[in-house]
């Protein structure tokens, strides 16, 4: 039966004149990836220190795994795991010693790191002092890390941020074992493509406020345009022709452009999640 792990009512946070978060109200079930998109600023991180208990809001409420975050801040945080971009490991201890050090503040007895090493691809570095690490193993570390406690609620900041490809897909792959488990996670992300792979449902945020929450599917579907794409070669002549597929006549298009000859590709093409997002706030995510 799916349940309710997160729910967001009506929250508000300012930094002094600067309204971070403005009025914002959402759920994140048991086993639901939800990704959190905007661009810098737009009041994704602020929102996770709210949901992990680092801040309180202005007004409105926050409800984890049923229980109030502002009276039960204490048992929330012994069954949630989070992943910050910034990274607050100890670099003069081994990747070992971190999780192990890490697993004592939860009071959990005979932890073994190794499983969760292995599962970051760091098993071979357990005993390296994380100095000697790359920025993409003190992330996958991080993840490790988060996951200690075995949280059912997982806040992830920007967790692929500027790493290398083999360190994201180690780290998306935990994502979704997770999710598959049964944790609810919450994803902050600017990157959309990251967001339309791993998550269930999107949500957009931009300067503070919430703008739409959907599945990436009903999105496109709802606010982007399907086309078709035919490439075509007359001579030393590459000609390029889109056809709308929701247009009237669409079929006798496509039929005519692959039966002028010369053709070199098609294939269909859909909106993406950045292209509805510039359409709700106007705006890219880099500007």
């Amino acid at each position: 039966m799916t349940t309710t792990a997160i729910k967001v009512n009506g929250v508000s946070f300012a930094y002094g004149d600067t309204q971070a978060v403005d009025d914002i109200s959402f759920e994140v079930a048991t086993g639901e990836t939800l990704g959190f998109l905007g661009p810098n600023g737009a009041g994704k991180s602020t929102t996770i220190k709210m949901l992990t208990g680092l801040i309180t809001p202005d007004s409105g409420s926050i409800t984890v795994l049923g229980m109030p975050m502002d009276t039960d801040a204490i048992d929330i945080q012994a069954r949630i795991g989070v992943c910050f971009e910034e990274k607050n490991l100890y670099a003069n201890m081994t990747a070992k010693e971190n999780l192990v050090f890490y697993s004592r503040l939860f009071g959990i007895k005979g932890f073994d790191a190794m499983p969760l090493l292995r599962r970051v691809d760091l098993v071979d570095r357990a005993d390296d002092r994380v100095s000697s690490f790359s920025k993409g193993m003190r992330q996958r570390l991080m993840m490790a890390r988060c996951l200690v406690n075995q949280p059912d609620v997982l806040f992830l900041d920007e967790p692929t941020d500027g790493l290398d490809p083999v360190s994201s897909q180690a780290i998306r792959a935990v994502i979704q074992e997770e999710s598959a488990r049964g944790a609810a996670v919450l994803l902050t992300t600017h990157d959309m493509l990251e967001a339309d792979k791993l998550s269930n449902r999107v949500a957009f945020i931009n300067e503070g406020k919430l703008l739409v929450l959907d599945t990436p599917e009903n999105l496109k579907l709802e606010h982007g345009q399907r086309a078709v794409r035919v490439r075509s070669r007359a001579g030393d002549q590459v000609s390029e022709t889109v056809i709308p597929l929701d247009e009237a006549g669409a079929g006798d298009r496509i039929k005519d452009a692959v039966g002028a000859g010369g053709l070199m590709t098609i294939h269909t093409e859909e909106a993406t999640l950045e292209d509805i997002f510039i359409k709700f706030a106007g705006r890219a995510l880099d500007t």
